[in-house]
């Protein structure tokens, strides 16, 4: 189990992305990736310099998190967020 940023993963191109909608959707795919990794919220706090309350309202969907903190945590996990134009074939 990695107990520092070092044993952290930097990416997995393997790894399927998500559509991420709403703050839902972005605590449900860090909460799996988390746990993917077999961290618990904790150890993610420590690692991330933030309380676990953070980590506990950014994996529940809360829509108030803050979001330089949001996209910390992310990139530490080995993820990253990509904007673009929706896909074709959606409502017009």
């Amino acid at each position: 189990m990695p107990k520092n940023k070092k044993n952290l993963p930097s990416g997995n191109e393997s790894s399927p992305g998500a559509v991420i909608r709403t703050a839902e959707d972005l605590g449900l795919y860090v909460s799996a990736h988390r746990k993917g990794l077999r961290l618990n919220q904790l150890e993610i706090a420590g690692m991330a310099n933030t309380g676990n309350r953070f980590i506990v309202e950014l994996e529940s969907g809360k829509k108030t998190v803050q979001l330089q903190k949001v996209l910390d945590v992310i990139d530490l996990l080995g993820l990253e967020v990509v904007v673009r134009p929706k896909s074709s074939g959606g409502v017009k």
